[in-house]
């Protein structure tokens, strides 16, 4: 039997993909690197600096930065990003996910956020959902990004289950990879890539039975 569930945030519950695009690529800009919308894919479900390294190899300057000088980079990116934030409303919340989190509360299962986004609490916030989630693993207190298993460990912790109890929500590769690594149920949402690896794969959370869930 299953007893909590765990979720990413972008791409599951709302997306911020966009905004986290726009707020890259204006930065990009900035230091003369042009990223587009194909190469924000690799960014999905990393944290921030993993994703201006990535960046600053994608236009050949690595090594063009000091680590304090990339760390003022990844800030101003986070500014602009929360600048945009801004706009989110419960309209925001993906299909299904007020309906499934309403049924989770009812039926007690406590639910927990495992996102490399620094703006979780946030973002919550914005959507109306902050209430719904038990927990909020801080990525600072982390080693180790997605695809390494830590985060969802940590949030199985702090909910008081083990990770054998846990389904796990993911629209990420990285983050699948993660869930498996961490022995918990994989729910992969498509959001445009393909997805592999998880046990059972839907296009909204409204898709999913609660008690078959449970009962895996």
């Amino acid at each position: 039997m299953k007893k909590g569930f765990i979720f990413d945030l972008d791409g599951v519950i709302t997306d911020t993909a966009k905004y986290h695009y726009l707020a890259w690529k204006y930065l990009a800009e900035t230091i003369d690197i042009e990223i587009d919308i194909v190469f924000n894919e690799q960014l999905k479900g990393i944290s921030r600096m993993d994703s201006l390294e990535r960046i600053l190899a994608h236009g050949n300057k690595s090594d063009a930065f000091t680590l304090s000088e990339k760390e003022a980079l990844a800030h101003q990116k986070n500014t602009h990003y929360v600048e945009l934030l801004q706009q989110l409303s419960p309209a925001d919340l993906l299909p299904g996910v007020h309906e499934f989190l309403t049924e989770a509360k009812q039926k007690q299962i406590p639910c927990g956020i495992a996102s490399a986004s620094k703006n979780a609490p946030f973002i919550l916030e914005k959507l109306e959902v902050a209430d719904d989630f038990q927990i909020i693993v801080n990525p600072d207190t982390l080693k180790k990004g997605k695809p390494d298993p830590e985060i969802f460990l940590k949030a199985a912790e702090m909910l008081h289950i083990t990770p054998e109890e846990a389904v796990a929500f993911e629209d990420a590769q990285a983050g699948l990879d993660a869930i498996k690594a961490a022995g918990m149920y994989a729910v992969g949402v498509l959001s445009g890539e393909a997805l592999h690896g998880a046990d059972i794969l839907v296009h909204r959370l409204d898709e999913l039975s609660i008690e078959t869930l449970l009962a895996t």
